[in-house]
């Protein structure tokens, strides 16, 4: 069985002769994640529980409206981070799947896959069963992903 560096190895080495600096390989990902989840995940966490929480209709209506445009992208980037991430292991000679940032990594991106498809079906015709799960997972996600940042820390210090 072919594993997975093996497989993602010559799109690694044409990464690899581009020449990028080995900080920016080694901790781009990191950087550039961190605004993702600790800005954008974080504003659309608390958009989102904002607009469920508070009493003012105008203000929860433009909440769920700043998550509802937000969401999807910060997920698109999160994807294309994970990407990035695991490329950046493979053009710095990493394993991959011993790591615990990967996995956590892995969750956080099926959980919110999950979540997604709970709102893009409407919540099942507005089920607020669904709205309260939706929110709960939402928020399960944003604090892997700041267990995955500590983890990936780690990860990046050790080598």
């Amino acid at each position: 069985m072919t594993n997975l560096s093996e497989v993602l190895e010559p799109i690694a080495a044409w990464f690899r002769s581009l020449g990028v600096p080995y900080p920016i390989v080694h901790w781009g990902h990191p950087v550039m994640m961190a605004i993702v989840v600790f800005v954008m995940g974080s504003f659309v966490g608390l958009v989102g529980w904002r607009g469920r929480l508070v009493e003012d209709k105008e203000v929860a209506i433009k909440s769920r409206s700043e998550h509802r445009k937000l969401a999807p992208w910060m997920f698109l980037f999160m994807a294309l981070g994970y990407t990035g991430g695991v490329l950046s292991l493979v053009m710095q000679h990493q394993p991959i799947l011993e790591s615990p940032h990967f996995w956590t990594g892995s969750i956080v991106l099926l959980v919110l896959l999950i979540n997604s498809a709970i709102a893009f079906s409407g919540f099942a015709g507005n089920k607020a069963a669904l709205r309260t799960v939706h929110a709960y997972l939402g928020s399960t996600a944003l604090c892997l992903l700041f267990l995955h940042a500590a983890l990936g820390f780690k990860l990046g210090i050790s080598f």
